[in-house]
């Protein structure tokens, strides 16, 4: 190190005289701190600030921010309104939108007479509010852009985006048609035409599917009633149907034809042992004899209790309420539909599903002496 620069080091340096302190008047006041009270003492000064701190450390203010916010709104209103933009374009750029609007929104509140100021500070603010989702706000800057330019293209694909996003299609198009007016050759736009056109043909499709399947649904619906009125069968809605009945469907075994079979639930109720069985589906073609064929292929151990001694296909009658509240006594061997199509005396459906009645033999007539059309009748309401 050479003489001069020891010497003029020596001379700068701080030397205390006798009375006077060790350190630096500047330094003196921290010589007591922790490291970590430096540092926050530090802070408060603009140059080392890394976080915004507007006390002086006592709850006072920070005159040094202050006096730097005050800076913001000296100049001319153009600059100060630049200078909004230009911070909220630093903030934009790392992706802070928020904080980008909240400059932007400075900007346009000093309410310069620039217009080209004016008009990137709304279209800014329109871009900020596209990638929020705030798609109506980004709508109305790009109005307000375009009042000050009509001829912006920015501000014709931005509220277009935002018109296509709220699914504003017709809107969309319309603003689109007019910024490639302009700038036909613009591939953003051009884009931006395309998948409007594509949603606009997926919702087109999509409705000319829906309506078919209205359409089919409902030719359905006709044939079936069709069928059922020609059948002369009644069908009767229970208040408090049974809770498998709730969703029961009547449908033709081909929705298309009506003279197709007739499908529906069936519940086999057996009232002497107070049990009962449930068939999700049965051909109006079908037999007592086939359902109980079905239902009486059971565990051995199911004869063997003595409440069923008496069930078998040979011992068994089968009967069905009537409109009246009666009962009607069905053949083993005779198909269902013949006892719902006759007009007397009428046995209807119930809840689009066949009520079937079994008993054995030897209870039938002590069973129908029980019956009462009354009660019947009133479990329908």
């Amino acid at each position: 190190m050479s003489e001069e620069f020891i010497s003029e080091w020596d001379r700068r340096r701080y030397i205390p005289k006798p009375g006077e302190p060790e350190l630096p008047p500047q330094l003196s006041e921290l010589a007591d701190k922790s490291s970590d009270e430096v540092i926050e003492e530090l802070n408060r000064l603009p140059f080392f600030m890394t976080k915004l701190d507007d006390t002086d450390g006592q709850g006072g203010e920070n005159t040094n921010i202050e006096a730097l916010k005050s800076l913001v709104y000296e100049g001319e209103p153009h600059e100060i309104a630049g200078n909004f933009k230009n911070q909220g374009n630093d903030c934009y750029k790392s992706k802070q939108y928020k904080n980008a609007i909240e400059y932007y929104n400075k900007g346009l509140e000093v309410d310069c007479d620039d217009d080209q100021i004016n008009l990137s500070l709304f279209l800014n603010r329109a871009a900020c509010n596209l990638e929020l989702k705030n798609y109506r706000r980004c709508i109305e800057d790009c109005k307000k852009a375009l009042q000050i330019d009509p001829k912006n293209v920015k501000a014709c694909y931005r509220s277009g985006k935002a018109l296509f996003l709220v699914e504003r299609y017709d809107e969309a198009k319309e603003v689109i048609k007019y910024g490639l007016s302009i700038d036909e050759g613009n591939a953003a736009l051009k884009q931006l035409a395309g998948d409007v056109d594509k949603k606009v043909q997926a919702i087109a499709k999509a409705k000319e599917m829906k309506d078919k399947e209205k359409q089919e649904r409902l030719l359905k619906q006709t044939l079936l009633a069709n069928a059922v009125k020609l059948r002369h069968i009644k069908i009767i809605k229970s208040s408090k149907p049974a809770a498998l009945l709730e969703d029961a469907k009547l449908r033709l075994e081909d929705d298309k034809d009506y003279e197709s079979q007739l499908i529906f639930p069936a519940m086999i109720l057996y009232p002497t042992i107070d049990e009962f069985d449930f068939i999700a589906e049965i051909g109006e073609l079908t037999t007592p004899f086939e359902i109980l064929s079905m239902l009486l292929e059971r565990p051995k151990e199911w004869f063997e209790d003595p409440k069923h001694k008496n069930f078998n296909i040979k011992s068994l009658n089968c009967f069905m309420e009537t409109e009246s509240g009666g009962l009607i006594k069905v053949g083993k061997k005779v198909a269902i539909n013949k006892a719902l199509m006759s007009d007397t005396p009428k046995a209807p459906l119930f809840d689009n599903g066949l009520r079937l009645y079994v008993v054995p033999e030897e209870d039938v007539k002590s069973w129908i002496s029980t019956w009462s059309k009354e009660t019947a009748l009133s479990k329908r309401c």
